[in-house]
C-alpha cells in the first residue's frame, strides 16, 4: 500500500491503514500526508480534457484507476443572480458526487477491494454504484425507502444492490455501519472516507483555474454532511499553501430548515427552525464532521443559514426558467445567496461562485 494512503485520526492522531473507516475513538480519519505540487507556479496549460479533474493529480492521494472523464464542469455567468454558476450537474451521474466517487473508487482499486458499501439519499449512492461498476467492484448502497425512483434505478442499472431502509436518514447510516462492522466490505462513505473529500476538493482547483488563478470573494454551497463545503475549503487551502492563490474565499453554507445543526450552532435553534422536506439531499441532523465544518467557517469568516422549503421551490423554478435544470436540493444555494445579500453578509460588489450540484433529470 502506498504510504500516501496512510490514515490519521482527526482527533487523537493515531494512524491506520486505508482499509479502516473510523478511529477507535470514534472520530473520522484523514490522510496522514497530503500531496502538494513541486511547482510554485500554476501551470500555463492546466486542463487535459481527457484527464478531466485528474489534471490536478499533483494534489490527489492516488493515481487515476477508475475514471469516466469527469470534471472540468462549466463555470458560467448568471447575471440574474449576479454570480457565476459552476454546472456540477453535467457530471456522468448528474451530480458533483462523481468528484468524490472517482477518487474513492481509485483508492479502492489500489487496495484491491472486492466490495464496497455506501449509505446515501441518492446522489452519492448513484455515483459510488457507477464508479464501482467501472472498476468491476461489487457495491451495496443503503438508501432511504423513500429514495426517488430515478436515483434507485441509477443504482440498480449500474449493477449495485440497493438496500432500502425505513426510517430517518440516520437510520440508513446506522444500518450501513452495522453491515460494515459485521462484514468484509470497504466503507466508501461520502461522509467518512477522506478520499471522497480529496475528490470534492477538485471543485476549488477548477474554479480558480477557470478564473485565471484568482479565488472568488465567496462560495455558497448546499450543506448537509459538508461533502462539497469541506472539500472546497480543503481545495482552496491547498492552492493557497501552494502559492497559486492569495486569499481564501468566504465559505457560506445553505442548510435545509429543520435539518440545520450548523446554523443552529452559529445562530441558535430559532434560526434553524422550520421545515424543508424539498431539499432531501441535505437532510442531515448530525453531520459526521460537524467540528471540521465549524472550523472551516471560522477560518474563512464564513457562515451557515437555514433555508425554508418555499424559498427553495421559488429558486428552483427561477433556475429552470433560466435554463438551469436542477434538482430541488441544488436550488438551496442560490436561495441562500439571496438571503445572505439581504443580511449584508454578501456585499453588492462581491464576486460569488455557486455550484449547481444536481440534475433535475434525477428527480422523476
Amino acid at each position: 500500500m502506498s504510504s500516501s494512503l496512510t490514515l490519521q485520526c482527526s482527533a487523537c492522531d493515531r494512524t491506520y491503514d486505508a482499509r479502516t473507516w473510523r478511529c477507535d475513538c470514534g472520530a473520522p480519519l484523514e490522510f496522514a500526508s497530503t500531496p502538494t505540487p513541486a511547482n510554485r507556479e500554476p501551470p500555463t496549460s492546466w486542463a487535459d480534457t481527457c484527464a478531466g479533474l485528474w489534471s490536478f493529480d499533483d494534489f490527489l492521494p492516488v493515481d487515476s484507476h477508475v475514471s469516466l472523464g469527469e470534471g472540468l464542469t462549466p463555470l458560467v455567468d448568471a447575471p440574474d443572480w449576479d454570480a457565476q454558476f459552476k454546472l456540477e450537474y453535467v457530471f456522468p451521474t448528474g451530480s458533483f458526487k462523481d468528484r468524490g466517487a472517482t477518487v474513492t473508487l481509485s483508492v479502492a482499486a489500489e487496495l484491491g477491494v472486492e466490495r464496497v458499501v455506501e449509505d446515501s439519499s441518492g446522489n452519492a449512492g448513484a455515483a459510488i454504484a457507477t464508479y464501482a461498476a467501472r472498476a468491476g467492484i461489487d457495491a451495496d448502497i443503503y438508501v432511504p425507502s423513500s429514495v426517488k425512483p430515478a436515483k434507485r434505478r441509477a443504482i440498480e442499472r449500474a449493477g449495485a444492490t440497493p438496500v432500502p431502509i425505513d426510517g430517518s436518514r440516520e437510520d440508513v447510516t446506522a444500518a450501513c455501519v452495522d453491515a460494515v462492522e459485521s462484514g468484509d466490505a470497504w466503507y466508501a462513505s461520502h461522509a467518512w472516507n477522506p478520499a471522497f473529500f480529496a475528490g470534492t476538493a477538485t471543485f476549488a482547483y477548477e474554479v480558480c483555474a477557470q478564473r485565471e488563478w484568482t479565488a472568488p470573494d465567496a462560495v455558497v454551497t448546499p450543506l448537509g454532511h459538508g461533502t462539497l463545503f469541506l472539500g472546497a475549503y480543503r481545495g482552496f487551502r491547498a492552492l493557497r499553501e501552494a502559492g497559486w492563490i492569495d486569499e481564501l474565499p468566504r465559505l457560506l453554507g445553505a442548510q435545509a430548515a429543520g435539518y440545520a445543526p450548523i446554523a443552529a450552532e452559529l445562530h441558535g435553534d430559532a434560526a434553524a427552525a422550520g421545515s424543508n422536506d424539498v431539499a432531501d439531499g441535505i437532510q442531515i441532523r448530525d453531520p459526521v464532521r460537524k467540528t471540521q465544518i465549524l472550523d472551516c467557517i471560522d477560518a474563512t469568516d464564513g457562515d451557515a443559514i437555514a433555508v425554508p422549503a418555499a424559498a427553495v421551490e421559488r429558486e428552483r423554478d427561477a433556475l429552470h426558467r433560466h435554463g438551469f435544470y436542477v434538482e430541488p436540493t441544488c436550488a438551496v444555494a442560490p436561495a441562500a445567496l439571496a438571503a445572505y445579500r439581504e443580511r449584508g453578509v454578501v456585499a453588492p460588489d462581491d464576486d460569488v461562485v455557486v455550484p449547481l450540484t444536481g440534475s433535475g433529470l434525477k428527480t422523476q
